[in-house]
């Protein structure tokens, strides 16, 4: 059976740091550098998160209220931007990223909507977004990974210290990492460092990726049942599979039988 048929890909003969796309079964995906999905959209359904970790960083929505105030550090094909601009049209979302060419591909193939009240996207470089914030965000989302691995200024302690400090009250860091990063377990470390072991691991139990929280305060050992309670009511608001977050929520995270020991 043929199956290249249902294959398109703009690759570069060249250069390793170059930004192209792919598409596969009505899935877009980005590339950056290499032939590691970055980002990917089902272009029937272009404001979903198709990938199923950037699903699990929402899972914050679990602990916390819709937020108001958002900084994205890393776009991509803008899908979290998407997601949060269409199904929390109160936020204001800031992102910032620092490839021109991952801005415009994100524009021009991934339905990036035009800056206006609700969104701005800046090119620069997040780590010092947040080491200078003018103001305190309700979430800071991190998802800054090149071709092979996550990029060293938003992977190390300081990074984590400084979002800690750029968050409001009650406000929440979310890092995407891989499991398979050789910085992996530093990163973890330097997370539950900067917040004080307030926080939380989110496994995607699909392709390795972590979803790791960082709670400005701590969340007083929250119930199991009243997380499944939550679960029920957000899924039927975001379409989002919050009940199977409790249940992966059981896989890194200190419990027992009533609730999450955090």
């Amino acid at each position: 059976m043929n199956f290249l048929k249902h294959w398109r890909m703009r690759k570069p003969e060249t250069d390793n740091e170059s930004v192209y796309i792919s598409e596969k079964f009505g899935v877009r995906s980005l590339h950056i550098g290499s032939d590691t999905v970055q980002s990917s959209m089902r272009i029937a359904r272009p404001n979903d998160l198709e990938v199923a970790y950037t699903r699990c960083m929402m899972g914050f929505l679990l602990f916390r209220d819709p937020p108001r105030r958002v900084l994205l550090v890393g776009l991509g094909g803008g899908s979290l931007a998407k997601f949060i601009y269409h199904r929390i049209p109160d936020a204001r979302i800031e992102a910032v990223e620092i490839s021109p060419e991952v801005v415009a591909v994100a524009r021009h193939y991934f339905f990036l909507p035009p800056d206006d009240v609700q969104l701005t996207v800046v090119v620069g470089d997040g780590a010092e977004r947040v080491e200078r914030a003018d103001q305190a965000w309700d979430v800071i989302m991190v998802d800054g990974y090149g071709p092979d691995e996550q990029a060293s200024e938003v992977a190390s302690a300081g990074f984590y210290r400084n979002c800690r400090r750029a968050l409001a009250a009650g406000g929440t860091l979310v890092v995407n990492l891989w499991g398979g990063d050789r910085k992996f377990s530093g990163c973890v470390s330097g997370i539950v460092k900067a917040f004080d072991g307030h926080t939380l691991c989110l496994p995607d139990g699909k392709a390795g990726n972590v979803a790791v929280f960082g709670f400005r305060e701590g969340l007083g050992e929250p119930r199991w049942s009243g997380l499944e309670e939550a679960a029920r009511r957000l899924q039927s608001q975001y379409g989002l599979d919050f009940p199977r977050f409790v249940t992966m929520l059981r896989e890194m995270n200190p419990h027992d039988d009533e609730r999450l020991l955090v």
